[in-house]
């Protein structure tokens, strides 16, 4: 569902900065004349995949075309913060993003983001258009169906595991498990081994904590609205979701739950520290690089469930042009080469198919060397063909999305919520109490949409 309202910029001081430069002298000739030397600068999500592109720009594609590419990579929470502020300033200091499925459309209605029609006629053929997940690309456009986003990376989630340590319990995992199931497991790993039972996100941000407690919610029969936008965050299912959620930390949870997002659980799993972690597909990669102390220890089931038959949600890290930006045909040339199949077998080639930026095109998954070298990949797959972006959840709602709520004004609404609930995690608040301030805070918005 798309809104042309203006969504609110994000304020606040920028930590953590990871500014790198993919810069090169180039290869006279390599590219036409019109992008020759030119410079572009790149803000993107500090994620493996994204740190993996760093290391190989200069080396190939900015030898290849004379393009130089300078990053600055942020965590999750800064870099979305920072590129509200970017795009809905026009400030022109970078040319490309890391964009979602949740920013572009509203970032496409409010003139932020350069429509990329005119290069996809161009080179639909040289970037296999067609190979691009529908799932994937629905998200991408704007007014008028013009597509304003070229995917990176797309995502479903999962549930990881430590065969290990179940052998060891004689634990067996569902390929499909219950919520119930998993709160069981943890319950049984905490008694029976060194590890905690699971790793939850508990970090507060919109695209932190809220991405798995939205799948419980959702699972649960909970929702954030009703079809009259009626706030429904102290209704019985909504309650019973975050509670179980907060509980299932406080009781079988990473140490410092409260301030641990993706980073953190992928650091808490990959130090022995728990043996079951729900997150993002894309996860995968670091998990089963060569340089991971756990790859080929780790089995892949379907996101837990309760009340509906998958909860996995749907995520891409898409590209995007800035509107402002004065060098879009070095940039399209750019999250082209970023988003090919040829910089996928390049990052197979180079660091190894786990680590491919895989989840936006068919024929990777079909590909054998990736399923080979992947030992992910069909749950990933399995994970990103079962959701319903549009129902997600037992009751209908009036917006789209799986782990967010598709309006603008989520951006503020689930960071403040989500404080609220990393309140709860840390045992300074109340799940009860957390949900009546976050109940009044979302009936504000939803009065705006009556």
């Amino acid at each position: 569902m798309k809104s042309r309202r203006t969504a609110a910029v994000v304020a606040g001081s920028i930590a953590s900065v990871m500014v790198l430069s993919a810069c090169g002298a180039g290869d006279p000739g390599a590219s036409g004349g019109d992008t020759e030397g030119v410079t572009i600068d790149v803000l993107a999500v500090n994620l493996p995949a994204q740190e993996d592109l760093v290391k190989l720009t200069e080396e190939h594609f900015t030898k290849k075309t004379g393009i130089k590419v300078n990053f600055t990579l942020l965590p999750e929470n800064d870099v979305r913060a920072k590129i509200t502020q970017e795009f809905s300033s026009q400030a022109g200091v970078y040319d490309v993003a890391t964009l979602s499925n949740y920013e572009i459309p509203f970032y496409a209605d409010n003139g932020w983001v350069t429509s990329l029609d005119k290069y996809i006629e161009e080179d639909a053929k040289a970037i296999e258009f067609d190979d691009l997940l529908p799932s994937m690309m629905d998200s991408m456009t704007g007014p008028g169906d013009e597509i304003y986003g070229l995917p990176f990376e797309g995502q479903s989630s999962f549930t990881m595991y430590r065969k290990s340590v179940f052998d060891e319990l004689g634990l067996t995992m569902p390929d499909n498990p219950t919520w119930d199931e998993i709160a069981d497991l943890a319950a049984q790993i905490d008694e029976g081994s060194a590890m905690k039972g699971i790793c939850l996100r508990g970090l507060p941000g919109w695209g932190q904590q809220l991405a798995p407690l939205n799948t419980v919610i959702n699972t649960f029969g909970g929702s954030w609205f009703d079809m009259d936008w009626n706030a429904q965050l102290t209704s019985p299912e909504t309650v019973e979701a975050v509670e179980f959620y907060v509980d299932l930390i406080q009781k079988h949870g990473e140490s410092g739950a409260a301030q641990a997002g993706f980073t953190e659980c992928l650091n808490y799993f990959m130090q022995d520290e728990v043996a079951m972690w729900v997150d993002a597909t894309n996860a995968g990669g670091p998990v089963e690089s060569e340089s991971s102390p756990i790859a080929g220890d780790i089995g892949y089931a379907q996101s837990p469930v309760k009340e509906t038959d998958a909860s996995g949600w749907l995520w891409t890290w898409a590209w995007g042009i800035e509107e402002a930006s004065d060098q879009k045909d070095a940039a399209w040339e750019f999250i082209s080469w970023a988003s090919s199949r040829e910089y996928e077998e390049l990052v197979a080639d180079e660091i190894g198919w786990a680590s491919v930026p895989y989840g936006k095109r068919q024929s990777t998954f079909d590909n054998p060397a990736f399923q080979e070298g992947a030992p992910f990949y069909e749950a990933a797959r399995e994970a990103i063909s079962s959701v319903d972006a549009n129902n997600p959840g037992v009751n209908p709602r009036p917006h789209a999305g799986v782990q967010f709520v598709g309006i603008p004004e989520f951006i503020s609404l689930g960071t403040s919520v989500s404080e609220e609930i990393a309140g709860a995690i840390a045992g300074s608040t109340t799940v009860e109490a957390a949900l009546e301030k976050a109940q009044a805070l979302a009936q504000q918005v939803g009065d705006k949409y009556k």
